[in-house]
């Protein structure tokens, strides 16, 4: 069986180590570096959604995490991700390719799978700032 993939990149409240799951994210993985990936940011409310674009950014940090399975079914359910979870699934876990300073990286992200009608852009491509 082949190893879950351990790079995880986040962009909105688990960036926020207040946050319970952003502190959990924290005990269980480590900063590997700050990256960006091709994609649009939106304003959803209490979080921010990220869907693919071939123009723009979203930026964040990739985190390598220590026991991808266990964290990413947690996370799947944070997110809204999997068969048993509202149809259609709020997020979508997907592997994308995001740029850093030293290389490419593969890693998993929490993509928006809902309509994007009507919620604000974050232009910046940053939730945080």
């Amino acid at each position: 069986m082949a190893k879950t993939n351990p790079y995880l990149f986040v962009y909105g409240t688990l960036l926020n180590k207040q946050n319970e799951f952003g502190a959990y994210l924290n005990a269980m993985c480590c900063f590997y570096a700050d990256g960006k990936f091709k994609g649009l940011l939106y304003d959803i409310g209490e979080y921010p959604g990220a869907i693919s674009d071939a123009i723009n950014y979203v930026y964040g940090k990739i985190l390598v995490v220590n026991n991808p399975d266990e964290v990413l079914e947690r996370l799947d359910d944070y997110e809204g991700f999997g068969p048993d979870q509202q149809q259609p699934n709020l997020f979508t876990r997907k592997l994308i390719t995001a740029e850093t300073d030293k290389e490419p990286v593969e890693c998993w992200v929490y993509l928006y799978n809902l309509p994007i009608d009507g919620l604000r852009l974050i232009k910046s491509g940053k939730y945080l700032s």
